[in-house]
């Protein structure tokens, strides 16, 4: 009977089936401000805007909730982007952007495009100042219809030649009362009115200035041009003459001294008054050369908008009714490197209007980030009141276009970041659109080189400024500031208790702040504490960077989160831990000298442990220190080479000491390690920043005994070393009660257990699991009825991750249980961890807690618990990505019920990766410094945009001219077999539709299945998670499309 019983068990199909049911993975939305953006377009019809990317990505926004993305398959940057006006089909113009150079193939460099308001005919415009024509959709070169420069050269004036080249073409502008003719800019300064069916030059301007963009009067009578001397002439469209020799009038607004060219100028009619110029550039090149500047002038009124990032491209929203006979533009939308801005140019002023979405989540650098999820009502309407008073209030959003069919969320979902200049901001993540919802400063809390009561974005706060910006008139505008007045004012850790509104906050330069939550301004001093984690421990000097110094005197705190104490831990270094129990008015920290734990009502500090080895030299140092010894780097490199190849020869093996190691020692003498595992060495004990503690844990279980539970704190190390510590909480028995505020005594902490695992891995997690092996619920769920009560009758177990493997262990005696090696069987290593719920498609009320793992190779790894057997394992972020993955974090599992399709979201950020697991088990990481990634690992769970776009032309027109194209821009299909795919590879292209008068699309129909569009980044690749199921209906002529999972 031997033989059965290493036998291994083979797959068992009911169990396959539930996996199905239960776990499945997919990538929905990305959140945040595309990544080095490079081209904008917008559609005027249907109010779309896009925008594209160096890395090939072309993202389509409309209202909040209306998105499309696509991405190039080889990741080459979008030069253009044109709209078809009145259609969604990107994959013509999109073919445009990329192919148009193969097709036109006698220029060295596309300059210019212009696609005519009829939609059949692209103008090309080269470096080597010819014009090329292209029919659309088949991007066919007319024969003989190219304009050469021989041809234009032919009709200049003798005098005017000079024997000089007119340059590159550098604008086309399509007259706007007579399609049929286009304004032609060359570099020179020469402008053409071509008459397209004719064939001839019907009118010349002869500038002598060299150009840099055009643009048309709505009337057709005139138009204006952009120079490189930072000026701007307005010419006359006189019939009669054939030459124009010079403008109507010319200007240099910031002249007489050498200015920018101005890049791009556009000028908009208004019927109640006078026209508006706006243009970028155009600074004195001496003072100002280095501004990103948009002016805005009308009659008297003059505004140069200043921002942080370069200037990319800038449109405006108006009239575009061939009824109307003026502009009367609504805002101006300027596309930065960094940010998208929105100015409203219909209220006095020309006041800046919050975005909805595409919000700069990188506006400082993000250090770390915090998900919470079904957060109150009342701590959400305090929320957004006290960030409405921060700001200007939430305006007209001027692009409208297409409809948001997702209903409404039934809960309200947080995102957390924190941030390199000591802020923390909080964003709204319930649905698709990610808005900020309130900010919060801490550097109001310590005296800094900056004063923080100063906005530095109001030049009204300082009267220097205001004499040095008379002229040019400049506003700050936007809200990108890569700059920091302080890298110690860094948030590095966060933590938020939702039910009683307590937040904590923790630095670079070791401070700890416990803010509550006020609608009324206050003037107040925070009470400091200071916590030496050391214990005046001889032999170790602090040479890293001085702490913050707090205010003495009080400080004002507008409504919200407002500090309550500050508690600094010494030495001042980097704080690696943090962890709230506002049940028990306790929070506990840990650097990488060690932890402590603090009473915030008390104002009393409960415990300081030191966690540091003899050798920790490199603790001492702090990150921001310039004195570490390359030397003495080597010196250590060496040490563990020689230790590592003597201990591979012989290893003793050490005398256990302790129940955690005798069981340790049990277990390894009854398994041997196996073909297919790898043999692990066990760490030196004198590693550098051994003592950084990893992970803090609060739990009521069995710690002493096994008839009374208590509070208890669990602290894991970089050198696997877990610490125990029971508490006497005053108000908390050996039953789950409130702590009473009546209670006279203090919070105490006795050391219970210390674990010490035995390879030394770095510990990544700890967690107490019930007697039914569920996680602890969060503080305040159990006593006001939110979760289901904890299995206090039967024993507990402690589940401890750390970078090898997953163990469990048995309460109160600490007893090993089981456990997984990770590293041994898979060759890798465990970076964070989550205990999350997942839920069946199949049966409503039944449901499984997993523990999820995400490793340094970037996929994940989901194990049952507490038995800790594989269940699923998905690739998830590139390898490559060792900042995204090191920045991954997950949040707590919630009740794990009441799961919704619309409600459950995963996010993913734009700091190097930080994955977020909500309690319906979905995850946030940073694809990009600017944007999150959001993706699920439940089956039943997934969200995504679910939107429709009605179309002005008929749908039935534009399949025909595809059809009748050729292979270069009809995608494969059924119908259409041996044809080439297109650029995009079916992203954004539409599906086969039955025709109708009046078709709209939607979000799901233009997002198709496809495993070629990430090319050399599979981690932007963009999955879809629906297949289109085509529903007619006659009435509307609207198609929608049933979700199957993947």
């Amino acid at each position: 009977m031997m033989k059965f019983r290493f036998r291994r068990q083979g797959n068992d199909p009911q169990r396959e089936k539930i996996k199905q049911e239960l776990f499945a993975f997919n990538k929905t939305v990305e959140h945040g401000f595309p990544h080095q953006p490079c081209a904008l377009a917008f559609d005027p019809q249907l109010q779309l805007m896009a925008i594209g990317t160096k890395s090939g990505a072309i993202k389509i926004y409309g209202s909040p909730g209306v998105e499309f993305t696509g991405l190039h398959r080889d990741a080459a940057a979008v030069a253009q982007i044109h709209f078809l006006q009145g259609q969604v089909s990107l994959d013509i113009h999109v073919c445009v952007c990329y192919n148009v150079c193969d097709v036109v193939s006698s220029a060295s460099r596309v300059t210019v495009l212009l696609l005519l308001s009829s939609c059949d005919l692209l103008c090309v415009g080269t470096e080597g100042g010819g014009i090329h024509f292209l029919d659309l959709p088949r991007l066919s070169l007319r024969d003989n219809q190219s304009l050469l420069l021989d041809q234009v050269m032919q009709s200049i004036p003798e005098d005017y030649r000079c024997g000089k080249s007119l340059g590159p073409v550098e604008s086309l502008q399509e007259h706007p009362k007579q399609p049929g003719k286009i304004l032609i800019g060359y570099s020179r300064g020469l402008v053409v009115l071509w008459d397209l069916s004719t064939r001839n030059a019907e009118h010349m301007f002869l500038g002598k200035q060299q150009l840099e963009s055009l643009v048309w009067e709505r009337s057709g009578s005139s138009f204006v041009s952009s120079h490189s001397d930072g000026g701007y002439s307005v010419w006359a469209v006189a019939s009669g003459n054939t030459y124009t020799h010079q403008p109507v009038s010319s200007s240099i607004p910031y002249g007489p001294f050498p200015c920018k060219a101005i890049n791009k100028i556009l000028w908009r009619t208004i019927q109640s008054g006078c026209p508006v110029v706006l243009y970028s550039g155009g600074m004195p090149r001496a003072s100002y050369g280095d501004r990103h500047c948009v002016t805005i002038q009308q009659d008297k009124q003059h505004v140069t908008l200043d921002f942080t990032s370069r200037v990319i491209d800038f449109f405006t929203v108006h009239t575009t009714d061939p009824e109307h006979d003026y502009d009367d533009p609504k805002a101006l939308v300027v596309l930065l490197e960094e940010e998208l801005v929105v100015i409203d140019l219909l209220t006095t002023g020309w006041p800046s209007v919050p975005p909805p979405y595409l919000a700069p989540l990188h506006s400082s650098a993000i250090t770390t980030s915090c998900h919470l999820d079904n957060v109150p009502a009342k701590l959400w309407d305090r929320l957004a009141a006290a960030g409405n008073n921060q700001g200007a209030q939430p305006g007209s959003w001027p692009i409208c276009g297409g409809k948001n069919l997702a209903p409404p969320p039934r809960q309200q979902e947080l995102l957390l970041t924190g941030h390199e200049d000591g802020t923390v901001r909080f964003w709204n993540v319930s649905a698709v659109a990610m808005t900020p919802l309130y900010k919060l400063s801490t550097a109001n809390v310590f005296h800094t080189d900056c004063d923080p009561n100063d906005d530095p974005l109001d030049p009204t706060n300082d009267p220097e400024a205001l004499q040095e910006e008379e002229w040019p008139p400049f506003r700050k505008v936007g809200c990108f500031d890569p700059y920091s007045d302080d890298p110690r004012l860094g948030i590095q850790k966060i933590s938020l208790c939702k039910y009683s509104c307590r937040l904590v906050v923790a630095g670079t330069a070791g401070q700890v702040i416990v803010l509550g939550l006020s609608d009324e301004w206050s003037d107040h001093t925070v009470d400091v504490s200071t916590v030496d984690l050391l214990q005046d421990r001889e032999g170790f000097t602090w040479k890293g960077h001085d702490r913050l110094e707090p205010r003495a005197s009080p400080a004002p705190f507008p409504p919200g989160f407002q500090p309550l104490v500050l508690v600094q831990a010494l030495p001042p270094a980097s704080v690696t831990s943090v962890m709230l129990h506002a049940e028990w008015n306790l929070v506990a920290f840990g650097t990488s000298h060690g932890f402590g734990l603090f009473d915030y009502h008390r104002r009393t500090a409960v415990l300081a442990r030191c966690t540091l080895h003899p050798n920790d030299s490199l603790a001492m140092e702090g990150p921001l220190s310039r004195v570490k010894s390359l030397k003495k780097s080597l010196r250590q490199s060496f040490r563990r080479i020689r230790k590592s190849r003597v201990s591979g020869k012989k290893r003793p093996i050490p005398t256990p000491t302790s129940k955690i190691q005798e069981a340790n020692a049990a277990l390894a003498d009854q398994e041997e390690v196996a073909p297919v595992q790898r043999r692990i060495e066990p760490r030196s004990a004198d590693d550098s920043l051994s003592g950084v503690v990893r992970c803090l844990c609060f739990a009521d279980t069995y710690l002493r005994d096994g008839t009374h539970h208590g509070p208890t704190l669990w602290a894991g190390t970089n050198s696997g070393s877990v610490y125990a510590y029971a508490l006497e909480v005053p108000g908390v028995g050996t039953g789950r009660g409130r702590p009473g505020g009546e209670g006279s005594g203090c919070v105490e902490a006795v050391l219970g257990k210390e674990i010490q695992l035995m390879h030394r891995a770095p510990v990544v997690s700890v967690c107490v699991l019930d007697g039914r092996g569920k996680p602890l619920p969060e503080p305040y769920q159990a006593s006001l009825d939110l979760a289901t009560a904890p299995d206090m009758t039967n024993p507990h177990s402690v589940l401890i991750a750390s970078e090898e493997q997953l163990k469990v262990f048995s309460l109160p005696k600490v007893g090993a249980k089981t456990k997984f090696k990770l590293t041994a069987h898979e060759g890798c290593r465990v970076r964070r961890v989550a205990m999350v719920t997942v839920c069946s498609t199949a049966q409503e009320d039944y449901s499984e807690t997993s523990l999820v793992c995400l490793t340094n190779l970037g996929d994940l790894h989901l194990f049952n618990v507490p038995a800790l057997r594989p269940q699923v394992r998905y690739d998830c972020i590139r390898k490559e990505d060792i900042s995204g993955i090191a920045s991954c974090v997950f949040t707590r599992n919630g009740q794990g019920e009441n799961t919704h399709k619309h409600t459950t979201i995963l996010l993913i950020c734009m700091f190097p990766c930080v994955c977020v697991c909500v309690r319906r088990v979905l995850r946030f990481y940073l694809i990009s410094p600017s944007e999150y990634q959001r993706f699920s690992l439940s089956a039943k769970v997934i969200t995504e945009p679910l939107c429709t776009v009605e179309l002005e032309r008929p749908l039935e027109t534009h399949i025909r001219l595809r059809q009748e194209g050729s292979g270069d821009t009809v995608a494969p299909s059924e119908d259409t077999p041996g044809q080439a795919p297109t650029p995009l590879e079916g992203y954004l292209q539409p599906p086969t539709y039955h025709p109708e008068t009046r078709p709209s699309i939607a979000h799901k129909d233009l997002r198709h299945d496809t495993t070629q569009g990430a090319g050399a980044n599979p981690d932007r690749k963009i999955t879809s998670v629906t297949q289109p199921t085509q529903v007619t209906h006659p009435s509307q002529g609207r198609y929608e499309s049933a979700p199957v999972s993947q």
